[in-house]
């Protein structure tokens, strides 16, 4: 019986560099844009020598990158080896069986370790696929001479192959490169497999979780998830990330803190030799101190991304000059990430009250969104007449401008480090993005750079800001915030339109 799972890309709307550190929060939207992992057996009989196995055959299958890796893994210690050429190995799905499985061990009693075993030699047949929004088509949409519009996204088949930079000057292959769009693909992944995989394997129900009314009990198993996705993407990473990213893919949009480093100081000394059944429990035992509060943009809002197709920034050096920064001007520094730290704030604040608005002024809030959709922001006040309307164009307002303050933060934090944080072309597009009917606020995304660029839009302005968008040379992709976190799915993707409302039974 195959288990289908899925997992969300997101977007760090605020919090880019504060978000390491604790107690500093960030707020995530998950996206729906997902990557979906089909977990069944190998094969459908046991061979009758099984029993004296010491391994179990595990197959991993990417069909957008034409690859399929074939590994061993070990009963006895849990290793994995690869049995196909070294450059189709994937860590973040390698790290991902090795966890599922010992937290399968370390968990069960004698008679489900006896069914566990038996369903290990059955073979593990594991299936990845991301939606086309992970990724750039921007070339490929280019070099066909199509317009650089969202139209031409959605004409592409879902799963579409990617494509790679496969060939150098010189004519000689080179690693695959393959270009992304940020929405934290491996996180994605890594998470949609993990929770696959648990489910599959009987460590978890998330059946029990399906409906949005759970109790707080039922969530144990979410957590279960969220921890292992968190250990795998980590040590394939070879670091300890913030893990927004991960917590997102598990949870939906939320606002996060992280959870201390030093949960996971365990795993990383099991590297050097510990045995995997005894690290995880020590992991899943450990004192996971994340948080996270509900959030989510408030109704009638549309989240709009842009590529403005001028290459990607490299995230980890980005911080890095940051960090150097931080060092070499202390004083600076923390008057600077003070000042982000409270228009990141006050973001949030105007955001929550715009959605208590939603909630006891429905009518007055719908109306007024409506009328500013098609004003530019200078227009809104004069749309209010109520007392309850001239609180939500004052919360509309003092929105956009704690947004200002964030960009105006971030970029001096940018040029203090040396680093193109907001670049002048990001500058020059997000300004004119701001002035346009119906924009609430634009800026980049998470740790900025050239990658992307975001926009908050009222009502149904949004198509109105991806033509203009186009005539900037910046597609508008298809990717729109959607607050569900993982889902068991009913179906193989590939075999039906997915349509988030039909496909899949979400969980919270």
């Amino acid at each position: 019986m195959a288990v289908v799972a899925s997992a969300p890309g997101k977007v760090l709307l605020t919090g880019g560099y504060l978000i390491l550190d604790r107690p500093n929060a960030g707020l995530v939207l998950s996206t729906n844009a997902r990557f979906f992992a089909i977990v069944k057996p190998l094969y459908d009989q046991l061979k009758p020598d099984s029993w004296a196995w010491g391994w179990s055959d595990v197959k991993l299958t990417s069909p957008q990158l034409s690859r399929e890796t074939v590994y061993k893994l070990s009963l006895n210690n849990l290793t994995l080896e690869s049995v196909s050429s070294s450059d189709s190995r994937n860590p973040f799905v390698e790290q991902a069986v090795q966890y599922c499985v010992a937290a399968a061990r370390a968990t069960f009693d004698k008679d489900k370790k006896d069914s566990l075993e038996k369903l290990l030699l059955q073979g593990l047949d594991i299936t990845i696929l991301g939606s086309n929004d992970f990724y750039s088509y921007r070339n490929y949409i280019e070099a066909r001479g199509l317009p650089l519009t969202p139209d031409a996204l959605a004409a592409l088949p879902p799963f579409a192959s990617i494509t790679f930079n496969a060939e150098e000057s010189s004519g000689e292959n080179i690693k695959p490169e393959v270009a992304k769009t940020g929405l934290g693909s491996s996180a994605a992944m890594t998470t949609a497999v993990v929770t696959a995989l648990l489910h599959y394997l009987g460590v978890v129900n998330l059946a029990s979780v399906l409906n949005d009314h759970y109790q707080e009990n039922d969530a144990a198993d979410l957590d279960v998830v969220h921890v292992i996705a968190q250990t795998a993407h980590c040590l394939a990473q070879g670091k300890v990330g913030s893990g927004f990213d991960v917590s997102s893919a598990v949870y939906g949009s939320h606002r996060y803190v992280r959870f201390s480093p030093e949960v996971l100081s365990s795993a990383q000394v099991a590297v050097k030799g510990t045995p995997l059944h005894e690290v995880i429990l020590e992991i899943l035992k450990g004192k996971w101190d994340h948080e996270r509060t509900k959030f989510s943009l408030p109704p009638l809002m549309t989240l709009l991304l842009g590529e403005p197709g001028t290459g990607g920034s490299s995230t980890p050096s980005m911080v890095g000059a940051v960090k150097k920064w931080q060092k070499s001007d202390p004083h600076k520094s923390l008057d600077t990430l003070r000042k982000l730290s409270e228009a990141n704030s006050a973001l949030e604040t105007q955001f929550n009250t715009l959605s208590k608005l939603a909630e006891n002024h429905w009518d007055e809030y719908k109306s007024l969104i409506s009328s500013c959709s098609i004003l530019k922001t200078d227009k809104w006040i004069e749309q209010a007449s109520k007392p309850s309307q001239q609180a939500i164009v004052k919360a509309l307002l003092g929105a956009r401008d704690a947004m200002l303050g964030i960009r105006f933060h971030m970029h001096q934090m940018g040029e203090a480090a040396g680093v193109p944080i907001e670049p002048e072309s990001q500058t020059k597009l997000l300004d004119a993005t701001m002035n346009m009917e119906g924009v609430l606020l634009a800026g980049v995304p998470g740790a900025g750079g050239f990658d992307a660029v975001f926009a908050v839009t009222l009502g149904d302005s949004g198509s109105h800001v991806s033509k203009v968008w186009s005539s900037f040379n910046v597609l508008a992709l298809l990717v729109r915030e959607d607050p569900h976190g993982v889902s068991l799915e009913t179906a193989d993707p590939r075999t039906k339109e997915i349509t988030s409302s039909i496909s899949s039974v979400h969980i919270q």
